[in-house]
């Protein structure tokens, strides 16, 4: 593994050089280690087994390259396995666009099998799929499609490689594969509902063909270990990390989960600057900053801070915090250095960031209302926006990736995810007409007229009145 990834980048520029075909095997946009590592084996697979070696089997990590260190199991993973990320293609390195257009692209999808809006021109490139969610679309021959509900798609991918008759699963392989499983399945842990009996046969035939590989326990603790080491992550990415948004008509507060104590995150190095250039780049008007970290009987407990620039704001947002019943945050004061953060201890550990996003939404409903009319021109938020008349709508929740500020990316819960993870279901679409394009009040109420108005009850009269005079009437 470790020598054909070193050089798959040779490979790409030779292929695109002669004007020969390349083959992609790409995961998901949130490139978690279980897209990572299906995509690396399978194409690690194609590579060695593949009859026609015309094409260069290239894996592609489905993010840019900056953003790779905020997935940090990966990380760990690839560094416990040797294999360097100098070695690795991002998406942001290779012009799939440009590959099929000239007709050079393959494409296989792992752990995903429909492509988002923006590649849906690469649809036609697409050879194969695997991937272990329900389809949401049918795909014909020449297409090859393996699709099962197995807790991780690494599983499907294992079974694609052991019943080959090629005996090509080398230990490096086989380990990314074994602790991506484990990791998938939560420890293969029946009560988790997500581990399948053939997750645990696949695992187990890892185990056997290579017993030197680290025991189940040991590889999930590692990992989970991982996920919350962001000792090498800038602040930047700490915050991105696991980041939520809300909008009200006069303010936008963004809410980030951050793994580590809050005292140590405080005391970061030019914490107040970067949390300003933060918000200021996204917009932000507050950042509630929740953090959870374990005691030394690993015991969990949260913290949270309220970041703001403009104090009337922040301390209105504190208020809210303070004094919420639903869920009680039991919050205690805590030193901050900086006037601009408002520090606590959260008494109630059970009160996750799914929890708290109901109080801030509540509170930006309430921030939005209109001030008191007076005798001046223009009523103003309290920290100098302009308050715009209210539209009516719910403030806006945007969960925010790592990559675009304003992007969307689906981010689906896992069972056996961190206690700082977050299950909201996504609210659903619009309703619109299935015989239209977009919902008819997606541009706003129709603007009527008094006239027409009258008009239209004018006309109803005289058809009530035109009934009431036919035969037989009462």
């Amino acid at each position: 593994m470790e020598s054909f990834l070193g050089g798959r980048k040779a490979a790409l520029q030779d292929h695109v050089r002669r004007n020969q075909e390349v083959h992609v095997v790409m995961g998901n946009e949130a490139c978690d280690l279980d897209s990572m590592v299906s995509a690396l084996a399978l194409a690690y697979f194609f590579a060695k087994t593949a009859p026609d070696m015309k094409a260069a089997f290239i894996p592609v990590l489905n993010i840019p390259r900056s953003e790779f260190p905020l997935r940090t199991e990966s990380t760990f993973l690839l560094k416990e396995q040797r294999i360097a990320e100098s070695s690795l293609v991002f998406r942001d390195e290779i012009d799939l666009a440009t590959l099929h257009q000239a007709g050079l692209l393959l494409l296989t999808l792992v752990d995903h099998h429909v492509l988002p809006s923006g590649d849906a021109a690469l649809e036609e490139a697409v050879v194969e799929v695997i991937d272990h969610r329900p389809l949401e679309r049918e795909r014909g021959p020449p297409c090859r499609v393996t699709a099962e509900l197995v807790g991780s798609c690494a599983t499907l991918v294992t079974e694609r490689i052991l019943q080959s008759p090629s005996q090509v699963l080398d230990r490096q392989t086989a380990a990314l594969l074994h602790g991506t499983i484990v990791l998938d399945c939560v420890n293969m842990s029946p009560e988790a509902g997500k581990v399948t009996a053939k997750d645990t046969h696949y695992a187990s035939l890892l185990e056997s063909k290579f017993p030197d590989l680290p025991s189940r326990n040991v590889i999930f603790e590692a990992l989970q270990r991982a996920k919350f080491d962001v000792s090498g992550l800038t602040t930047d990415q700490m915050l991105r990390k696991d980041l939520k948004a809300l909008s009200g008509e006069n303010a936008v507060i963004a809410l980030s989960a951050i793994y580590m104590n809050l005292q140590a995150f405080l005391r970061r190095p030019g914490l107040e600057q970067e949390l300003s250039a933060f918000c200021r780049q996204r917009s932000y008007d507050a950042l509630l900053a929740m953090t959870i970290s374990f005691n030394e009987q690993n015991v969990p407990f949260r913290q949270l801070a309220v970041y703001s620039q403009h104090p009337e704001l922040q301390a209105a947002v504190c208020r809210a915090l303070e004094t919420s019943s639903s869920p009680p945050l039991s919050l205690s004061p805590l030193d901050s250095p900086y006037a601009t953060v408002q520090a606590y201890h959260q008494g109630n550990t059970t009160a996750s960031r799914k929890k708290v996003l109901p109080v801030v939404r509540d509170f930006l409903r309430e921030w939005d209302r209109p001030a008191p009319a007076t005798m001046e021109p223009e009523a103003t938020a309290p920290y100098g926006k302009t308050r715009p008349e209210p539209r009516g709508a719910e403030p806006c929740e945007r969960e925010q990736g790592p990559g675009s500020p304003r992007k969307d990316p689906a981010k689906p819960h896992r069972l056996g995810d961190d206690l700082a993870a977050d299950d909201d279901a996504p609210l659903p679409p619009t309703p619109m007409n299935s015989l239209v394009d977009e919902c008819p009040l997606d541009r706003g109420l129709p603007k009527l007229s008094a006239e027409a108005v009258f008009e239209k009850f004018s006309r109803i009269a005289e058809a009530r009145s035109s009934a009431d005079d036919e035969p037989g009437k009462k």
